[in-house]
């Protein structure tokens, strides 16, 4: 059999289903091979986008997204969807081609060594020099990837290994299990919180999965713990749920501190270092950690944990339920909702430019539970992550890892692949919606109907509100913008501009309605950035 078609047969083994990327000469024979398989080639315009859109498939199946480029540049454009996947969570399997080991007639053109480049930002990264391993290295990269915690895994496919042959057979899945928690685990926690007065649930990113939202309801009110999220943990527990204490947006202490704050004792679910300092929440050290995940905890100075429970979380919660006795004393954190209700869930009224507290309230008017928002990275991400009630697992997407600009479009595109039945919203900023607008042809090629809202304020304006704070005059971080509507529309899109005394809900709701991809202009007005995130929040008052 030839190599690239034993390679592309261990892929549909691996049941994928879309391959995201952008071939080049190198990859002629997968690509050829692929042509004749059941895989969908989804062919971006940069193989940044790619790799975003692999993550994202990753992050919503827990299945290898697979994304593909050529040598070289094709390579390295791939390495910050890579190590955003990597940083998420996200299962992720790149390929990348590679000039032929043997009688290389180009030389150094072109050539870098990509392996070496990969390795710090993946799992694992190898080079495929004989084609009789191809189903094992496979059927290794997809093992790695999707295990826990998920991440990217590497493989490079020479180009004249691709055109070999091999007597190799494709190798099948096997059934594989999360192990289950170790009853003494089980039991120290359920010791250390049935002691604590004020124990406190922290659900994270790798909580965000449908067995684990679907057991969280039934958990929390038998045992009567409330939760906080963090920002790629939010749609875990409902905020729906009298229990939920809402979700972390900025790495600084903010009101949703109020309640972790009193906590005595933090049961993490799912939590990983790299999403929420730890410093932000346990400053003082004086927290009692039970760490719930399906791989050991990643110590810190502020993340210690005294009892780590390894294993199945759905599990764990459930077992962890039978032994934890219901806390009485409920009435301290509901008062802590009720503040945090009345701090976070206020309306400021109408104004235009619209506030971001404004632009919020728009989007989940505009948007059902089960519809979903991806986000690109800027200032407008905290106030959405603070702001944004979120009602089911995975509907929130947004990169609190890497925090890359770019991948906001990407996303949402994956997202409606996926989810072609559900409403699929990204808003974006100016400044990252212009690292990979061009992916406007993507989403119209695919006939993927997103709505792409884009806050324009013809700036970088995260770094000016952090430029402001450190009392810096201002200076290097603005730029003027295409008209966004033309724009869109030079593409086949359609394009809407939001003016003054429009309902920024009903332009959301006429967009949806067109059932195509759609840009939105929206301004915005960003001087409460610095009043909220500089000046509020730095002197805030528990006022419970």
């Amino acid at each position: 059999m030839k190599a690239s078609d034993l390679f592309v047969k261990q892929l549909e083994e691996e049941g994928v289903e879309y391959v995201f990327g952008l071939p080049g000469e190198e990859n002629l024979d997968f690509l050829e091979s692929l042509r004749t398989s059941n895989i969908r080639l989804i062919v971006t315009r940069h193989e940044q986008a790619a790799a975003f859109m692999a993550a994202t498939y990753g992050r919503l199946t827990g299945k290898a997204g697979v994304c593909l480029s050529t040598l070289g540049p094709g390579a390295m454009n791939l390495v910050t969807g890579i190590a955003h996947a990597q940083l998420i969570g996200a299962p992720l399997v790149a390929i990348t081609g590679q000039k032929a080991l043997r009688e290389n007639w180009q030389a150094r053109f072109q050539l870098i060594d990509v392996v070496r480049l990969m390795r710090p930002v993946t799992k694992s990264a190898v080079s495929i020099a004989d084609p009789n391993t191809i189903p094992t290295i496979v059927r290794n990269a997809f093992k790695l990837a999707q295990a826990e915690r998920p991440g990217a895994v590497h493989v490079e496919l020479p180009e004249d290994v691709a055109a070999g042959s091999s007597d190799a057979l494709v190798q099948h899945k096997g059934d594989a299990r999360r192990p289950a928690p170790d009853p003494q685990a089980i039991e120290r926690a359920a010791r250390l919180i049935n002691g604590a007065k004020h124990p406190l649930i922290l659900l994270s990113a790798g909580a965000n999965r449908t067995r684990i939202s679907r057991g969280m309801p039934a958990f929390v009110e038998k045992t009567g713990i409330f939760a906080v999220h963090t920002q790629m943990g939010k749609g875990v527990l409902s905020d729906e749920s009298p229990y939920s204490l809402f979700a972390a947006g900025i790495h600084r202490r903010d009101y949703i501190n109020c309640g972790i704050d009193r906590a005595d004792a933090v049961i993490t679910v799912g939590y990983h270092i790299v999403e929420y300092p730890p410093s932000v929440w346990n400053r003082n050290l004086d927290k009692r950690i039970v760490h719930l995940d399906f791989v050991p905890a990643e110590a810190d100075k502020y993340y210690n944990p005294e009892v780590e429970v390894v294993g199945d979380i759905s599990s764990s919660l459930q077992r962890l339920g039978e032994l934890i006795a219901p806390k009485k004393d409920g009435a301290a954190f509901m008062a802590i909702r009720e503040f945090l209700t009345r701090k976070l869930f206020v309306d400021t009224g109408k104004s235009f430019p619209p506030t971001p507290r404004e632009i919020v309230r728009h989007v989940r008017a505009a948007l059902a539970p089960e519809d979903i928002l991806t986000l690109d990275n800027g200032i407008y991400k905290l106030w959405l992550s603070r702001l944004y009630k979120t009602y089911k697992p995975n509907t929130f997407l947004l990169d609190n890892a890497l925090a890359t600009m770019g991948a906001g479009l990407p996303s949402a595109v994956a997202a409606k692949l996926i989810n072609p039945d559900r409403k699929v919203l990204a808003v974006v900023g100016d400044g990252g919606f212009m690292m990979n607008s061009q992916e406007l042809e993507t989403a119209l090629r695919l006939n993927t109907s997103v709505v792409v809202l884009i806050l324009n304020d013809n700036a970088f304006g995260f770094i000016k509100w952090k430029q402001q704070s450190m009392m810096f005059p201002s200076f290097g971080l603005e730029y003027g913008n295409p008209d966004f509507v033309a724009y869109a529309e030079s593409y086949g899109a359609a394009g809407m501009k939001v003016g003054e005394g429009d309902d920024l809900t009903e332009v959301l709701r006429k967009a949806f309605s067109l059932n195509k991809t759609v840009v939105i202009e929206c301004p915005v007005d960003y001087s409460v950035n610095y009043e909220t995130f500089s000046k509020e929040i730095e002197n805030l008052v528990c006022e419970i």
